[in-house]
């Protein structure tokens, strides 16, 4: 008699020790039922760790990353990856994963903290802004590399918004710019935003005094928030007035009331609309050249008039004595040196 021929499918591995295991059991071994009942579960445990580790490596071979959402399903075998990657990020926690299979898993690309993962993504975000703006001070509703970047940062300015765990908020504060957070100095984004523009043009050779409202940067209008800063000036805290006198801002200086009335008849008003003319004219000049108009300037207002700016600068300089205060303050805030 010839020797036996296996039929049907080969044991798995454990398979065949465990029926042997089962078969020579009695009721009044219960060692070896125990031992029984110990490969059935290491071997399930077995099966459905390789069930999974297949199902991320075809995840993986489709070009995807291991970032995978905890309700996704792999269509082959209905397998609940998103879940079973949550329950190895949970084992490779508590310290119980084999060496072997978180090697596996890292070879693979599994994301073992998924909320770092997302942080640093955004945070490429975050600094493809700066380099552009040399700002984190981002409206709400800013965009880039296709991310809400504005959206974001206005999410981790919350309380907790960079974690709960201090050091791990620590950590990610300080990957950011030292001004992220403007609501801890005492004034808002907006504000964060409009002088690091100012700088940013007073560094690329704008006198002061040419930036005058309708100058703007990355569409912000620079020039009408710097006139605000310098009328209200008593409301900034004192790290803004330092932030501002660094850059060479000063406080508006208040107009003084025409000691009679006769005097202030003799001289042209600071509202008076020729000397509002000539303000506008040298206001657009400078905005647009960046530096005093020659005698012989003639510039065209918005109206159509054309103002003879330069003519006009020399004929206030000799009745300046006949200036108000009022009037020599909107010419030296213009950036003229014999009005101050």
């Amino acid at each position: 008699m010839g020797p036996s021929v296996p039929v049907g499918k080969a044991p798995d591995e454990g398979e065949e020790e465990s029926r042997l295991l089962l078969r020579f059991a009695t009721p009044r071994d219960p060692a070896l039922i125990a031992k029984w009942i110990t490969y059935q579960v290491i071997n399930t445990e077995h099966q459905d760790w390789r069930r999974g580790a297949e199902a991320a490596l075809r995840y993986r071979q489709r070009g995807e990353h291991l970032d995978v959402p905890y309700e996704h399903v792999e269509v082959e075998g209905a397998f609940p990856l998103g879940r079973w990657l949550s329950d190895q990020r949970r084992t490779f926690r508590a310290g119980i994963m084999t060496g072997e299979r978180a090697a596996e898993l890292e070879e693979l690309g599994i994301v073992w903290d998924t909320a770092d993962a997302g942080f640093e993504t955004n945070l490429a975000a975050a600094r493809a802004y700066y380099a552009l703006h040399g700002t984190l001070a981002a409206p709400r509703g800013a965009t880039i590399l296709d991310l809400a970047v504005g959206q974001w940062l206005t999410n981790i300015r919350r309380p907790d918004g960079l974690g709960k765990d201090p050091e791990r908020a620590e950590r990610r504060a300080a990957a950011l710019d030292p001004d992220w957070n403007p609501g801890t100095l005492g004034w808002t984004v907006d504000w964060q935003r409009h002088h690091t523009y100012l700088a940013q043009l007073l560094a690329e050779g704008a006198q002061p005094a040419a930036i005058v409202p309708g100058v703007t940067r990355h569409g912000e209008d620079i020039g009408r928030w710097l006139a605000s800063q310098r009328r209200n000036w008593n409301r900034l805290n004192e790290e803004q007035q330092h932030r501002l006198a660094e850059l060479g801002v000063k406080k508006a200086p208040q107009a003084r009331k025409a000691a009679a009335k006769t005097a202030a008849a003799s001289r042209p008003r600071a509202g008076g609309e020729a000397f509002q003319k000539g303000l506008q004219a040298l206001q657009q000049y400078l905005a647009r050249e960046g530096g005093m108009p020659g005698r012989a300037v003639v510039e065209r207002l918005p109206d159509g008039m054309e103002h003879r700016t330069g003519i006009w600068i020399s004929n206030q300089k000799a009745r300046r004595d006949r200036l108000d205060t009022a009037q020599l303050a909107a010419l030296a805030n213009l950036g003229i040196d014999w009005a101050r």
